[in-house]
């Protein structure tokens, strides 16, 4: 019998992971469940279908039950990876009582690092992970990245906005979420500001998600449970504050999204642009509010589709600047001055929207969503009436980017493809090479290399080619798992994940 319960939890395993096409995360989840089943199904039979004498089979029990008290008094789940593989860790790590005190560490100075630029908010400048410079050195064997500092941070998803010799980053430490500013040079605390805030979910982990984004002389930041932020960006000091969940409330009570608020604040002209909450059946939502970003007043609310994890971008389409946001239910443009609906068009719900929109040439757009779900390119268009239309031009499962953002060079797309690295021809979607496990980490293009910050805390340099994958070189950055989007403030390389940050000076050809 016991044979039989095996061989059935094996053949599963080969139905679930050779059989019809899902996802990864879906394989493993019922790897998982078929696992569970083993071990229950084994136990039943030890202790009533086997033919082992009583004495046996309570000694066998009690090996199972000292077993499981053992790693569960030494080892805990710390979450999950990006395939929803459990981590664990022994329950005797912990962080450092520096961490919990926070102090002011120094002072900044004004005098700039050489080979520095901005990095003001998530995926850079332009929102879309694409930097001109500097020209990065290919081989770090020859030439190996500089540490400038590492240090421990609370934990968080959130990535860094840099400006200067500040770089800022969110928290969570203990019962309140924080916003901290470091010194680029040096890692110590410039400033920080608390408020009691806290998100934390067994899949999705603990803290804010958003990164910061700075604009001149302040600093705008969201929350996990949606509390939105102007601080001063020399001090620290809060200017004005706003609750996008109540917000964003139509009607029904105020609901925090099931993964927390993740969604980067975004400036569009004299606004800062934010996500709304997530629609439920008891609740009715808008999907995105505007703000007088000197004052907090609210200018206009827009959209249906509810709120959900990707940040809200600014484009032009035909000599119009609209706002585009991929929400819950649809990818929408709203008009910038208005917030009135340009267009929209409706996208599977079944699974959360991260990736950002990617602007493709000819006032086209390429969505993508992971699960199984894919990607399409849209056309955006205005007819002679002035009604806008969109079109879709191809859709295809072969880039399926879940919570990875995508990258443009001339006609291909490069991203990670339910883990794996791929590249798309975005003329019609066809798939150029699929090759790499780098599992779900985020890229950045500068010039033409794809710099790529791994899962598993690798950062890797790639050569953008539509033929075949090319990695050039690669580094040891950070331990663990790391989903944190990187920053590059010119060859200043800054990473962190749930547990550490770090500075890297990069090697470069030139500026």
């Amino acid at each position: 019998m016991l044979g039989l319960i095996v061989l059935a939890a094996v053949g599963a395993l080969v139905v679930i992971w050779w059989g019809p096409q899902m996802s990864r995360q879906h394989r493993v989840m019922r790897s998982l469940i078929t696992l569970v089943f083993l071990l229950a199904s084994s136990v039943v039979w030890l202790l009533a279908l086997s033919r082992l004498t009583w004495t046996t089979r309570r000694r066998a029990l009690l090996v199972v039950i000292v077993g499981v008290a053992g790693l569960a008094t030494s080892v805990r789940m710390r979450g999950f990876s990006g395939d929803l593989v459990p981590v664990f860790e022994w329950r005797w790590s912990g962080r450092g009582a520096e961490l919990r005190q926070g102090t002011k560490e120094g002072v900044i100075s004004t005098t700039p690092l050489p080979g520095s630029a901005d990095y003001p908010q998530f995926l850079g400048p332009g929102r879309q992970g694409i930097l001109e410079s500097p020209v990065l050195a290919r081989d770090w064997q020859k030439q190996p990245p500089e540490l400038l500092w590492k240090r421990p941070v609370g934990v968080a998803w959130s990535g860094f906005a840099i400006v200067g010799r500040r770089a800022v980053t969110q928290e969570q430490r203990g019962a309140e979420e924080c916003v901290i500013c470091y010194d680029l040079a040096t890692g110590g605390t410039l400033w920080e500001q608390r408020i009691a805030a806290r998100y934390t979910s067994e899949l999705a982990g603990e803290g804010p998600r958003a990164t910061p984004t700075i604009d001149g002389d302040r600093c705008y930041t969201q929350g996990a449970t949606g509390r939105l932020q102007c601080l001063d960006m020399a001090s620290g000091t809060l200017i004005w504050s706003a609750d996008t969940m109540a917000e964003g409330t139509i009607k029904g009570p105020a609901q925090v999204m099931e993964w927390g608020v993740s969604a980067s604040p975004c400036i569009a002209g004299t606004m800062v642009l934010a996500a709304g909450p997530e629609e439920t059946a008891q609740t009715t939502v808008t999907s995105l509010i505007c703000f007088e970003k000197s004052s907090g007043a609210v200018v206009w609310k827009a959209g249906r589709s509810g709120g959900s994890y990707s940040s809200p971008l600014v484009a032009d389409f035909q000599g119009e600047k609209q706002v585009i946001y991929f929400g819950r239910t649809a990818i929408e443009g709203y008009a910038m001055d208005s917030g009135k609906t340009r267009w929209s068009f409706p996208w599977p719900q079944t699974h959360p929207h991260v990736c950002m929109p990617l602007l493709l040439a000819g006032g086209d757009v390429l969505i993508s969503s992971g699960y199984g779900t894919g990607s399409a390119r849209l056309h955006i268009s205005r007819k002679p009436d002035g009604e806008w239309t969109v079109e879709e031009i191809w859709r295809t499962n072969k880039m399926k980017a879940k919570f990875t953002n995508l990258v443009r060079v001339g006609d291909f797309v490069y991203g990670l493809d339910d883990g794996v690295l791929a590249c798309l021809d975005a003329r019609d979607g066809t798939l150029r090479w699929r090759d790499g496990k780098y599992r779900h980490g985020q890229v950045i293009l500068v010039g033409s290399l794809l710099l790529l910050m791994a899962e598993d805390g690798d950062v890797v340099l790639l050569d953008s080619q539509p033929d075949a994958r090319r990695e050039l070189t690669r580094f040891t950055a950070l331990a663990g798992k790391t989903w944190n989007p990187p920053a590059l403030a010119g060859c200043y390389l800054v990473v962190r994940n749930d547990r550490e940050a770090a500075c890297y000076r990069l090697p470069v050809v030139r500026q």
